[in-house]
């Protein structure tokens, strides 16, 4: 197993209760894991893992995600919400002076 080059790919490691080790996750292949008894000990692992992953996928022509930490974000994606979760959005958005748009973002940014 080797690493890969440029390894832009979204990385976390956390503690398994049930496990009783910590798991490195990759937030872009999430099926993907590696338990090990250190947090480094886990990111090593799983970085290793995804190499392996990328080389096969290569290797059989399929397509490799994009690391996040890679793609352009517009700042714009829809959320669809129930009618009267919408009625009380732009109700509370009047009543604050803002626009539905400002008040959704202020609630998303917290």
């Amino acid at each position: 197993m080797k690493a890969i080059q440029n390894d832009h790919y979204t990385y976390r490691v956390t503690w398994s209760e049930d496990d009783q080790e910590y798991v490195g996750l990759c937030a872009e292949f999430p099926s993907l894991s590696w338990l090990a008894s250190s947090p480094e000990a886990a990111l090593r692992g799983i970085r290793r893992v995804v190499a392996d992953v990328v080389e096969d996928m290569k290797k059989s022509r399929e397509s490799v995600p994009e690391p996040l930490a890679n793609r352009t974000f517009s700042g714009k994606f829809m959320v669809r919400v129930p009618p009267d979760v919408h009625r009380e959005l732009a109700l509370e958005a009047a009543e604050a002076g803002v626009s539905l748009n400002r008040l959704a973002s202020a609630k998303l940014a917290h």
